[in-house]
This record gives structure tokens, C-alpha cells and sequence, in this order.
């Protein structure tokens, strides 16, 4: 009888014993994986950044603390990779062991586009041809869009010479580019009457257009959208709020104008 007793109690220590190991195993392979996240956020959110993509920055993640080493050129560098470390949920210390080397340029002589750029200039890519397709000149144009290092590239056929510079003047305006080539071939077709008129006769709603106009302003450069308010009734937009010039004003228009659906531009309200 005591024999049983005793080997149950064995067994019941050995089982609690395994339960406690693995518990334990478990808490430190959540805890490993939460170190495992925290270093890919932070190393893609270097990778992403226009100024630190190019810099040598080393990260590393143990509970919760982030040790950074490495090189970069400037201090403003090294202070800014620290605040975008601390901005990542769950860390709650952060060990910045960056040199600055005021020489350094050993990554930035780099020939290859970096893992960043080349996100630039797919999100480049993604917005010409967004305002190209709402645009009511535009739309259905036969048009390829191409970005390399925020330069860009437009082949295809257009329709006139007048849409060719509108679709060249568009794209320029939007964020991030620094020059457009322009090879859009005009050649004139016989069913562009009839595709504008079928574009025309479709009935766009009212949201779809603010939702267009104020996204147009988001892509576009030259144009603050966070102080410009838009509302749209019967195809009629209103723009409200302030801009610092008269130039942007004018901008703005011509961007809301652009976009399928729209009659008439009201900007009474939008003041310098």
C-alpha cells in the first residue's frame, strides 16, 4: 500500500516537474519571438528610412532592451535610429553603441538601389498610375508606368499632345518624383470619342469622388492635404481650409478638376 502511495507521488512530482519546465520553455521561446519581431521592425523601419537606409546599423533584442552598434555620419543619425527603436512596442530600453564617423560613406557609395529605395520607387509607381486611371483625361490611356530612383518613365499612346503633357504634368507632381521622361507616343483613335463618352455617361457617386480628390492631394507634392477639407454634391467639389500660396491654390484646383466625375471646382473657401 505504502509502495503505491509512493510511486504515485513519484509520478506526480515528475509530472509537475515536466509542466514546470515546460512552462518555462514556453515563456522563453514567446519571449525570444518577441525579441525576433522587435529587431525585424526595427531594422525594416532603418531600411524604410530615407535618411538611415544607406547607414551600418547592427540591432539586436533581449528582453525588451535593444542594443545598436554600427557606423553612421552624423549624430542626428544615431539619435534618430534610437527614437525609432523606443517608438517599437515592447522595448523598454534602448543601449546606442553607434559610432559616429563624420568620414563615413562607405554604405552610401553603395551602386545598388537599397531594399528602401526600391519601396520608394514602387510606391512612386503605384501613385502616378492611380491619378492617371482617376484622372477623366486619362483614364483607359494605354499607359506603363516605370520609376528607378525616383526618376520616371511614361510609354504608351495617348490621344493628343495636350493629354501626353497632362499625363507628364501629373506625374511630376507627385511625391517623390524627380524627373519624368516622357514618351507617351500621341496618336489619335477613332474610338476616343466614344470611350469619353461612355466614361461620362457613367454615374460616379459623390464619395467616390472626395475619396479620389483627397487622395490625389495626398500623392501629389506642392499640395498640404492635411489643410484642405473636401466635399463633393452632385459632381460639384468644395474646397475649404488654407494654403500658403497662391500657387498651391491653383494646384489644388487643377488636381480636384482633373479627377472623373468632377463638374465644377468651388475654392471660394480655400484661403491663403
Amino acid at each position: 500500500m505504502n509502495k503505491s502511495i509512493n510511486k504515485i507521488l513519484v509520478a506526480s512530482g515528475l509530472v509537475l516537474t515536466l509542466c514546470q519546465v515546460s512552462g518555462a520553455v514556453s515563456a522563453k521561446t514567446t519571449e525570444n519571438s518577441q525579441d525576433v519581431r522587435q529587431e525585424v521592425q526595427i531594422s525594416t523601419s532603418y531600411k524604410l528610412s530615407p535618411i538611415l537606409r544607406r547607414d551600418n546599423i547592427e540591432v539586436s533584442v533581449m528582453n525588451g532592451k535593444v542594443t545598436l552598434s554600427g557606423k553612421v555620419g552624423d549624430g542626428v543619425n544615431k539619435e534618430l535610429a534610437e527614437q525609432i527603436a523606443l517608438g517599437v512596442k515592447g522595448v523598454e530600453e534602448v543601449d546606442n553603441k553607434i559610432a559616429i564617423e563624420n568620414d563615413y560613406d562607405e554604405a552610401k557609395s553603395t551602386a545598388d538601389p537599397s531594399f528602401g529605395e526600391m519601396i520608394d520607387d514602387a510606391t512612386i509607381t503605384a501613385r502616378v498610375k492611380s491619378k492617371l486611371l482617376w484622372s477623366k483625361y486619362t483614364d483607359g490611356m494605354d499607359t506603363n508606368v516605370d520609376t528607378k530612383a525616383g526618376k520616371v518613365t511614361l510609354i504608351g499612346e495617348t490621344e493628343s499632345k495636350t493629354t501626353k503633357e497632362l499625363a507628364g504634368r501629373m506625374a511630376m507632381n507627385t511625391s517623390g518624383v524627380m524627373a519624368v521622361d516622357n514618351q507617351l507616343a500621341v496618336k489619335p483613335s477613332d474610338d476616343s470619342k466614344k470611350s469619353k463618352t461612355s466614361n461620362a455617361s457613367q454615374a460616379i457617386s459623390d464619395s467616390w469622388i472626395t475619396t479620389k480628390v483627397k487622395s490625389t492631394f495626398i500623392y501629389s507634392s506642392n499640395v498640404d492635404s492635411s489643410n484642405i477639407s473636401v466635399t463633393t454634391k452632385k459632381g460639384e467639389v468644395t474646397l475649404s481650409g488654407k494654403v500658403l500660396s497662391g500657387a498651391e491654390r491653383e494646384l489644388a484646383m487643377e488636381l480636384a478638376k482633373n479627377v472623373r466625375g468632377v463638374n465644377t471646382v468651388n475654392a471660394k473657401a480655400l484661403i491663403i
